[in-house]
Order: C-alpha cells, then structure tokens, then sequence
C-alpha cells in the first residue's frame, strides 16, 4: 500500500514538474515574441503569404537540408530565398504608429498588405539558452501584414496579430522598404535553373534544328568519352572541335533561362508558336532524367508582324533573347548570351563555321 501511495506520489510530482516546465517555456517564447524580427531563421520551416489579389504561395523547406520548395511542386530560387530570410532576421520597429493614426494605417493595410504566416521548429521545453530542447514540433509562430511603404520611403508600414497597434519597419542601414520582398506570387518564386549538371552526369545531349534537319546532330556518352552523331543519318562523325563540344557541355554544369513568359502577345500567338520550333534541345543525364526546351523567335514588337510585307525580316527580331518552351509546360525567355554555345547546327561543331545559327 505505502509503495503504492509513493508511486501516486510521484506520479503527481512528475505531472507538476512538467507543468511547470511547460508554463516556464510559454514564458520564455512570450518574451521571444517582443522582438518583430526572427532570431534564428533556421528554425523556419514554412512561410505563407497571400495579398489582396488572391495570390497565394507556400514555401516550404526540405527536411534535413536547405532546399526550398514552392507549393510543395518546384524548386525555389535560393536567392529569392536568402533575401526573405535575411529580411525577416534583419528588420527592426522603427516606431509604433501613434492611436490616432492607428485606425487608417489598419484599414489601409486590410485592403493593401501581404499576409505572411511564419511557421517555425520549436520545442515543448526549451531550457537554459536552447541547452536543452525537448519534443520538438512545429508551429505558426508569426502572422504579419506587410504594408506600404511611409512617405519617405525609408520604412513600411506593419501590424503583427496579437498586437494592439500598427509599426514601422525597416533594416537598420537599408535606404529602401521591405515590401517588395515579400511576394504572393508563386511564379516568381520558382527557380530559374533548366538543368545543373556536371558533365561527369551527361548521358546524352541532342539538338533538333526542324528548318535543317542535316544540321540536327546528338552528343552521346561513350565510356568516359563522347561522340558525335546526325540525327538525320544515325551515322557517327569524326573530326568534330572537342574544344567546342567541350564547352558545349559544360554549359550544362549551371543553366538557367531569365524569366517566366507570363502574358505572350496575342501576335506572337498567332505568328511564331503556330509553326515549328527554331530548335529543339534534349538534355538526358545518366540517371535517366531528361529535360526538353523547343525555343521559338522572338519578335522585338509583335505588333509590326502585321504591318511588315515581310514578318521574317531579320531586325524585327530581338536580338537578346528567343522564347522556349520547358518539358511542353512553362513558357520562359532564354538569353542568346547564355546559350550562344549550345543552340549551334552541326557544322559548327565540325570547324565549317556557321555560327550565325545562334542568332539567326
């Protein structure tokens, strides 16, 4: 009996012990909550922000690494990235806004802000300056409304749930505002990367050019080596510039495109996505994943297709940049200047010189 009562005993010690720590812990996070930045963005697991115009987007870290993802679907733009984090860990209240303001400043931010759920890894106990931390989980941490920016532009304006008025905030040494960082926009979000890919990984790269086929060729791994054959023959050919096909390939070790074709004109539409594509480039990798871009011509203003007698004249073109299609899904602007050593015929690459393909 007397060994049962002192079980019961401390049993009940035990509950009040861990009651105690977990009231201990609330405090301790209630404090933490005073500052308006994030201390140690590495705990942030998932970030959710939506505007007024019902954009939205999830962004969300891999566990066990630093990727990031977007709506858990595409990869995120690290930079991107980095920029928001450093944000939420760098800005600091300039002032609160005063009670007569206060009301304008809300109302102003429930018709113009971005809604911006911080979720974070934290610990049930979480003693002697993070020392010992126990039972982790996560948990909304944070729900911010980020504003617009003040008169000089130097602070936006920003109320956190919870709190009884709107602030100012800003980035000590940082002549701008903070709200451009905060996007609802999935698109913009995702990662700019087509492929990296360390030549070690190459299995096979094929370039597809429909307007000449004999100029259609594939790049094929052979052991540790290479070689290189016509698409249009299957035959291999010798004598191919390894030099050439050499930086060819290592253009594949970090490519990117510039950005999302979001709203094509309606000319464009009409006139260069209705024919074939320019070129059509595969890329394979060893473990069997591939990557296909059909680019097309890009026209410096779709709107002189129609009023040239000829819409193929060469300086209605852009000169910078060709529109490419991305696994039959994304539409996205390429850079000349980045692809200036892969989107060449053939001929090229066996010393004939015809190096103008790329921007013809």
């Amino acid at each position: 009996m007397k060994r049962r009562n002192l079980i019961i005993i401390a049993a009940v010690a035990l509950l009040g012990i861990l009651a105690l720590i977990v009231w201990i812990s609330r405090g301790q996070h209630s404090t933490f909550k005073q500052d308006f930045h994030i201390e140690d963005t590495s705990t942030i697991t998932k970030i959710f922000m939506a505007d007024k115009n019902d954009s939205q987007v999830t962004l969300t870290r891999n566990e066990g690494d630093t990727t990031w993802m977007v709506d858990n679907t595409y990869e995120a733009s690290q930079p991107m990235i980095d920029l928001l984090l450093n944000t939420l860990n760098d800005i600091r209240v300039r002032q609160r806004v005063n009670k007569n303001a206060a009301p304008n400043i809300i109302k102003d931010l429930s018709v113009r802000s971005v809604k911006t759920e911080i979720y974070q890894r934290v610990y049930r106990i979480d003693w002697f300056n993070h020392k010992l931390q126990l039972f982790p989980h996560t948990k909304l941490t944070e729900v911010l409304y980020i504003g617009h920016e003040t008169q000089d532009n130097l602070g936006s304006f920003a109320f956190r749930e919870g709190d009884k008025y709107p602030v100012v905030i800003h980035i000590p040494g940082f002549r701008g505002f903070v709200e451009p960082r905060f996007i609802a926009d999935a698109t913009l979000w995702r990662s700019h990367r087509i492929v990296s890919l360390p030549v070690t990984q190459i299995e096979s790269i094929e370039l597809e050019i429909p307007a000449m086929p004999e100029e259609s060729f594939a790049v094929r791994r052979e052991g540790d080596g290479f070689y290189m054959e016509l698409l249009s023959t299957k035959q291999r050919v010798d004598g191919f510039d390894t030099a050439r096909v050499a930086q060819m390939l290592a253009s594949f070790t970090n490519l990117n495109f510039d950005e999302y074709a979001k709203a094509v004109p309606k000319a464009e539409l009409d006139t260069t996505f209705s024919k074939a594509p320019r070129t059509i480039l595969r890329i394979n990798d060893r473990n069997g994943n591939s990557r296909e871009l059909k680019t097309y011509v890009k026209y410096n203003n779709p709107d002189d297709v129609y009023t040239m007698p000829d819409p193929e004249m060469y300086n209605v073109f852009d000169l910078d940049r060709l529109y490419a299609v991305m696994d039959n899904a994304d539409t996205v602007l390429i850079q000349f200047f980045v692809f200036d050593n892969i989107l060449q015929p053939a001929s090229f690459f066996l010393g004939k010189e015809m190096s103008g393909f790329a921007k013809n």
